[in-house]
C-alpha cells in the first residue's frame, strides 16, 4: 500500500512540475506503474532507468571536461578487449568522471570503459557504471586524503561511489554522479 500511496505522489508531482528524472519526464499513467517511463515495478523491485550515451556523446563530455582516455589497442570498438568504449555508458558514470576531474583538480586518463573484457556483474563496466582511470600521484593523493577507506583496497566517497585500487589503476564503480 505503501508502494502505490509514494507512486501517486511522485506521480501527481511529476505531472505538476514536470519532474525530469533520468533522461525521461516522470508523467501520471492511467494504465498502471508498468507504462512508468521512470520506474517501474515488476516481482516486488523498482527497477530505475538510467540515460544511455553513445560513444561519441561521451567522448564530446570527457573532451570538454578536460579528461583524456586511451586504449592499449588504440581503438574504441565495444567487443573488443583492448579498445577503450564508451558506448552505452550511463549519464551518470560520466558526470561522475567530469565531477571527480573538477573536484580534484587532477589529470584524469580514462584507460577502460563499457568494453568487453571486464568483470559481469549488475554494477560493471558493461552496465556502463565503471571506469578505470589511468594510476596517478594526484589522483591517489585525493582519494586517500577525501574518502573513507572500507577496506580490502577499496575507498568511498561521501556520495557512496566506490574507488578501486587494482594496482596499476583506479577501478572506480559510479552510483551516482557524484554530486554534479
Amino acid at each position: 500500500m505503501r508502494h502505490f500511496l509514494v507512486r501517486g505522489l511522485i506521480a501527481t508531482a511529476a505531472a505538476t512540475v514536470g519532474l525530469f528524472v533520468a533522461g525521461a519526464t516522470a508523467q501520471a499513467s492511467a494504465a498502471g506503474p508498468e507504462n512508468d517511463p521512470v520506474a517501474n515495478a515488476a516481482g516486488g523491485t523498482v527497477t530505475i532507468q538510467v540515460t544511455k550515451l553513445t560513444h561519441a556523446q561521451a567522448t564530446a563530455r570527457l573532451r570538454a571536461a578536460g579528461i583524456t582516455w586511451s586504449s592499449s589497442g588504440g581503438c574504441s570498438d565495444r567487443n573488443n578487449s583492448t579498445c577503450t568504449s564508451f558506448e552505452q555508458v550511463n549519464l551518470t558514470t560520466i558526470q561522475g568522471g567530469e565531477t571527480l576531474k573538477r573536484a580534484s583538480g587532477c589529470a584524469l586518463n580514462i584507460t577502460g570503459g563499457t568494453e568487453t573484457g571486464h568483470a559481469s556483474g549488475t554494477y560493471s563496466h558493461w552496465n556502463g557504471y565503471k571506469l578505470d582511470f589511468s594510476k596517478a600521484t594526484c589522483l591517489t593523493n585525493y582519494i586517500h586524503n577525501n574518502f573513507t577507506s572500507i577496506g580490502g583496497g577499496k575507498w568511498q566517497s561521501g556520495a557512496g561511489n566506490i574507488y578501486f585500487d587494482e594496482s596499476n589503476h583506479w577501478d572506480v564503480t559510479f552510483y551516482n554522479c557524484g554530486g554534479c
